[in-house]
């Protein structure tokens, strides 16, 4: 397995079981569930997709518990799930039979991105869990910090130049529909991942 695939893969399993158990833990079990809520919806505000951030995050209140290291680290996972999940969509789409040579060309390119982006997700997404950790001083903290920006901003970039792929007419317009879907609610969401890393380093930065 390539390293890229193999830290990729312990990334999944790191956060995946985290984002299952607390989708299926019962809300109202918690007190706090509310402020929980609360809290998302305020750091959600500073997203350019409030209503989509709710939605991603609302179900994980229990796990964020108001902390908005945690906050951006499930924001990151919840990103890397949905990309990882459109990557494979169109991965099946360079497969098909009935797909042209030039929109399998562009497909290939997008996975390609997407798959880029992936790896800029899933170092992001553990560089994000030591800034949590780091004891070794400010400069470390910061640093970090400025690495995961640095990530994903790149993936969110990576995202934008698959779409750039589908511009003109020589798609089908119902596959072409069907993958801009896709990758514009990924790119969505990775925004808005990356707007609460900002919103997160500009309160540790002043």
């Amino acid at each position: 397995m390539e390293p890229k695939l193999t830290h990729l893969c312990y990334c999944l399993l790191v956060f995946l079981p985290l984002l299952s158990q607390s989708a299926i833990a019962n809300p109202s079990s918690s007190p706090n569930h509310s402020n929980n809520i609360n809290f998302i919806v305020s750091s959600c505000r500073t997203t350019r997709y409030p209503t989509l951030c709710v939605k991603c995050l609302a179900a994980f209140a229990s796990k964020i518990r108001c902390n908005e290291n945690r906050l951006a680290q499930t924001g990151l996972a919840v990103t890397l799930v949905r990309v990882r999940s459109t990557t494979a969509y169109l991965a099946k789409l360079t497969k098909a039979r009935r797909v042209k040579r030039r929109e399998y060309l562009a497909v290939k390119d997008c996975v390609e991105n997407l798959g880029d982006g992936l790896t800029m997700l899933a170092q992001s997404m553990r560089e994000m869990k030591r800034v949590g950790r780091s004891g070794r001083g400010r400069e470390e903290f910061l640093w970090r910090l400025s690495n995961v920006e640095t990530w994903v901003s790149a993936a969110l970039t990576d995202e934008t130049t698959c779409l750039d792929g589908f511009d003109g007419k020589f798609m089908d317009g119902v596959v072409k529909m069907a993958i801009r879907r896709r990758v514009v609610h990924v790119a969505r969401v990775t925004g808005n991942a990356l707007a609460l890393v900002n919103r997160f380093a500009s309160r540790h930065k002043s």
